[in-house]
């Protein structure tokens, strides 16, 4: 069973081009699921059939979180049963599409709707504390500086922090050529304080950071070498724990901040789908000389600080 999981992955990876955590989370889902199916003597994917799934599923909204002592009454989110539907149903379309099983069992599961929860962000008080700069400028400091200014102005995801690479920049124009999810291209503006905050970084830190090993990755750890996603998430985390801001910052309350914010000062919801990459992006030309204009523009003059 494990093999056609595997054709599965490297499916989403080479043709649908999808970003390696979100492989990574499609293995471990099947991977229940195989585990599950190996202890009911399920050896082979032409046995399950729709009875199974039904059944999986409704254990798994009755399991208690491994990490939950036994008398717990906590069980598995909502969320994570639909993630567990959603790999079920991408995994077996895949599979009848490629002609590897004769049928698809998976085609009457029925996604549960998901709650739409409010995005947090941080007040300006917040954001204010966050980017003050910290008394030493070590090559750290600085890099986390870089991070923040970069995260909030740009509305970048984690894991477009930790690859974005050098020849991504374009600093005196204003602007960086980011590579989303899907391998999805777009161009973002950044402000004039997160340029100066770069610039200070590229100058005095991230050189005392390279090693004749060094890749042209941006962003730096100690040892010269690109952030791993949860180092890169923890130096955010202890960098707002240190300016005093009792609530968990994590990159993404970062991004929705930087969208809330655009927002509140008047910036057209449409203009902010693009900014943030959820809107489809031709060629990264077309892009760069019609849209990114019009881009720069707005977030000049609606981002706080641009």
């Amino acid at each position: 069973m494990q093999n056609l999981v595997e054709d599965f992955l490297q499916y989403l990876r080479h043709e649908r081009g999808q970003s390696e955590n979100t492989a990574k989370t499609y293995a471990g889902l099947l991977g229940k699921f195989t585990t599950w199916a190996a202890g009911q003597g399920l050896m082979d994917w032409t046995e399950i059939t729709a009875d199974h799934l039904r059944a999986f599923l409704r254990q798994e909204r009755l399991r208690r979180l491994d990490s939950e002592p036994k008398e717990s009454t906590r069980r598995l989110s909502g969320e994570t049963v639909y993630l567990e539907i959603a790999a079920l149903r991408a995994f077996y379309k895949f599979s009848e599409t490629e002609k590897l099983l004769p049928l698809n069992v998976s085609e009457d599961l029925s996604l549960p709707r998901r709650w739409k929860r409010l995005p947090k962000a941080l007040s300006d008080a917040e954001i204010a504390r966050l980017f003050e700069g910290e008394a030493l400028p070590t090559p750290g400091a600085l890099c986390d500086q870089a991070v923040l200014e970069l995260a909030y102005a740009s509305g970048l995801r984690l894991s477009e922090l930790k690859n974005l690479r050098l020849e991504q920049l374009h600093l005196e124009a204003g602007f960086l050529h980011v590579i989303g999810k899907g391998n999805k291209e777009r161009v973002v503006p950044v402000g004039s304080k997160a340029v100066a905050a770069l610039t200070r970084y590229l100058e005095a830190g991230r050189p005392k950071l390279v090693t004749p090993k060094t890749p042209a990755n941006v962003f730096l750890s100690k040892r010269g070498t690109p952030f791993a996603a949860t180092t890169l998430w923890l130096r955010i985390k202890n960098r707002a724990r240190r300016s005093g801001i009792e609530r968990n910052v994590t990159p993404h309350m970062l991004r929705h901040s930087f969208a809330t914010h655009l927002l509140e000062h008047g910036a057209d919801l449409r203009v902010i789908q693009e900014l943030l990459g959820h809107a489809s992006i031709g060629t990264t030309e077309v892009y760069t000389h019609v849209t990114g204009p019009r881009l720069r523009e707005i977030h000049r003059k609606f981002h706080p600080r641009a």
